[in-house]
């Protein structure tokens, strides 16, 4: 199973997320580094565990204050970094945007994404390859646009992976730094048994090894993992074997 370090940035800086309450998040504290600058977080967390790909959520794009951060994204992917981004795609158009800047997966979440009609050419026009889809939950409802039009992630899931998708994020940011589990195990389970040929990535209150096997025995390809790691609850001697 593939381990993705998420970074959250806001502001130029990474920031602990919490809850998906955004107005609350604080700079980072960490037992790997202290700092906060994104390229420097990276390579602590690359230096201790050895992982190349990294999860990007670019807070400023995803909440419409800023556009997306490509000189950061250019920073990151000079170091070495291969990067899955998020940055609030909403159109096609803002996704060739991404596209353009040569990240290996463009994420395009249901929080932001204009609707499932939108999804579907985001997936036509670029390609599946580079394309990962996130359905963002809240305490296990979907949220965002394409929740007016199907409020079941399964339905939403449906549709995309119609349209060509072949990885599918689950994402609950009600549980988002908030160590209690992902939530969303049912929801996986359903997802891995009807689709088997599409890859499965889970984020969101992961503690600990023990939440990362049972993801790997579940059949999930890859985890999205930070305050964990920062709080040293996940070690590299814990990851061994996934």
């Amino acid at each position: 199973m593939q381990i993705f370090p998420v970074l959250d940035i806001m502001a130029g800086r990474v920031v602990r997320a919490v809850g998906g309450r955004r107005a609350e998040y604080r700079p980072l504290v960490s037992r790997l580094t202290t700092s906060t600058d994104p390229v420097e977080v990276a390579s602590a967390i690359r230096e201790r565990f050895g992982w190349s790909q990294f999860y990007v959520a670019d807070l400023d794009a995803i909440t419409g204050r800023a556009r997306p951060a490509f000189d950061l994204y250019q920073h990151l992917e000079a170091c070495g970094v291969i990067l899955w981004v998020d940055a609030g795609v909403h159109t096609v158009h803002e996704g060739a945007e991404i596209h353009r800047a040569q990240v290996a997966q463009i994420v395009i979440g249901s929080e932001t994404l204009a609707g499932l009609e939108e999804g579907r050419a985001i997936v036509a026009a670029l390609g599946p390859e580079r394309i990962a889809s996130s359905l963002d939950l809240r305490d296990g409802r979907l949220i965002g646009p394409a929740a007016r039009e199907a409020d079941d992630p399964l339905d939403v899931a449906a549709a995309l992976i119609a349209a060509g998708a072949r990885r599918i994020i689950v994402l609950d940011l009600a549980r988002v730094g908030g160590l209690a589990g992902t939530g969303t195990d049912h929801l996986a389970r359903e997802l891995i048994g009807r689709y088997p040929d599409v890859e499965l990535f889970v984020g969101g209150g992961i503690r600990d090894a023990d939440d990362l096997r049972r993801l790997r025995d579940a059949g999930v390809a890859g985890a999205l993992v930070a305050s964990a790691l920062h709080d040293g609850r996940i070690t590299p001697l814990d990851i061994l074997g996934l």
